[in-house]
């Protein structure tokens, strides 16, 4: 499953929304990858998620494989889409 989603709180994607992204993707099975532009990254490995520089506006693609894909990617849009609980 792909969704595209844009980066939307104001410090990006920092170590807490990634260590958030980390423990979400981690209660499920599938794979995850998040991309930006063409750089693509392990969704389940939080240093990779801070290598993306991914400021706010930025648009990202989760892309989820596997047999708990759409509650995967769909718990991932939702912590983006609440800006990390930050605003």
């Amino acid at each position: 499953m792909v969704i595209e989603t844009e980066i939307i709180n104001k410090l990006g994607l920092h170590i807490r929304p990634a260590s958030m992204i980390v423990q979400t993707a981690s209660k499920y099975n599938s794979n995850l990858k998040l991309v930006k532009e063409d750089v693509e990254v392990d969704g389940k490995i939080m240093i990779e998620i801070l290598t993306l520089d991914a400021g706010m506006g930025t648009i990202i693609k989760i892309i989820t494989e596997g047999e708990d894909e759409e509650a995967a990617a769909r718990a991932i849009e939702k912590l983006f889409l609440d800006k990390f609980e930050e605003d």
